[in-house]
């Protein structure tokens, strides 16, 4: 189950927000301070400074989890995994501790930011302990962050957001935002039968387009990987799992579109990737934490997938 806070009081329930027409409204993160290099916003990039709490089941999560990776900052900020079922919203437990505080509940973390926080409980959140706060819940937002203003403390030469194709990342951003990464929990989350057709519709008309795309190039934007590569793929990596069946998402599997499930093979192999994904986190908190989809919670044994397979 998931939930919100209210006043310090937590609250069962997927919606806090209104449906239109049936359709998924997604919330808008809560925290949106900014880390610098410098600390000229108030929060400097020091090594030891922050923690962040993710959910390997999460895409939002992960993506965070792969900029620290390829950024070469698992030293300078350490991190909390939670349980991948819900149970008061995302919880820890003695296999997944909250390494930091000790606490029980996610939600835990929200009231301690802000005693009067009313709003959802989100992964990821970035810790800061110097001012004892969450600095952001936004991933996109972490992922420039731990991209740009920790390049003193970062072991690895990548830049995710390079100058020259910030405005091509942006649009392509936007653009696998709306259709697919957002396009999936529309599919899933839509509770009238138009308002489920009409972002299956985009959902595949989106990936018909990206397949199309990368028949042309490698990469969404530009010769390497960017932000926009991973903030697709974390995504994908989910699709066949869970998206397809659990969210009816079932015109096509990846394994269908032979460039993707190229790319999606291509990426899941940089090193470092591969541990950003459990696929039993994603089938157990999938199938078992959204019971007003899948009532039962039993979690399907397949599929087996391809990218993840070990090399032959």
């Amino acid at each position: 189950m998931s939930g919100y806070l209210e006043n310090g009081q937590w609250h069962d329930g997927w919606y806090d927000t209104r449906a239109t027409k049936g359709e998924f409204v997604r919330t808008t993160s809560a925290f949106r301070h900014w880390i610098t290099d410098d600390g000229s916003s108030g929060c400097k990039a020091e090594a030891g400074r922050y923690h962040l709490y993710v959910s390997l089941a999460c895409p939002w999560a992960c993506r965070t989890l792969i900029a620290r990776t390829l950024k070469g900052l698992q030293d300078a900020i350490s991190v909390s995994v939670v349980e991948p079922v819900m149970t008061q919203g995302w919880c820890f437990s003695d296999a997944l501790p909250d390494h930091l505080h000790g606490f029980k509940y996610l939600h835990q973390l929200y009231s301690a930011a802000d005693p009067q926080y009313t709003g959802r409980v989100l992964v990821p959140a970035l810790w800061d302990k110097k001012a004892r706060t969450i600095v952001s819940n936004e991933s996109s937002e972490i992922m420039r962050m731990l991209n740009s203003a920790f390049g003193s403390l970062a072991k690895g030469d990548v830049d995710l957001y390079p100058a020259a194709l910030r405005e091509e990342i942006d649009r392509v951003n936007a653009f696998v935002y709306d259709n697919i990464n957002n396009g999936v929990y529309r599919c899933g989350f839509a509770t009238e039968q138009g308002a489920y057709e009409r972002a299956f519709e985009r959902l595949f008309s989106a990936l018909d387009r990206v397949e199309d795309e990368l028949g042309k190039r490698p990469y969404l934007v530009g010769a390497h990987a960017t932000e926009a590569d991973w903030r697709l793929f974390t995504t994908l990596a989910r699709f066949d799992a869970v998206y397809f069946a659990h969210f009816k998402c079932n015109r096509n599997r990846l394994e269908d579109f032979s460039n993707i499930s190229r790319y999606l093979r291509s990426l899941y192999l940089v090193p470092g990737i591969a541990e950003t994904v459990n696929i039993d986190h994603i089938k157990r908190h999938y199938y078992m934490s959204h019971a007003h989809i899948n009532p039962t919670r039993i979690v399907p044994v397949g599929p087996q997938l391809k990218f993840c397979a070990p090399a032959e």
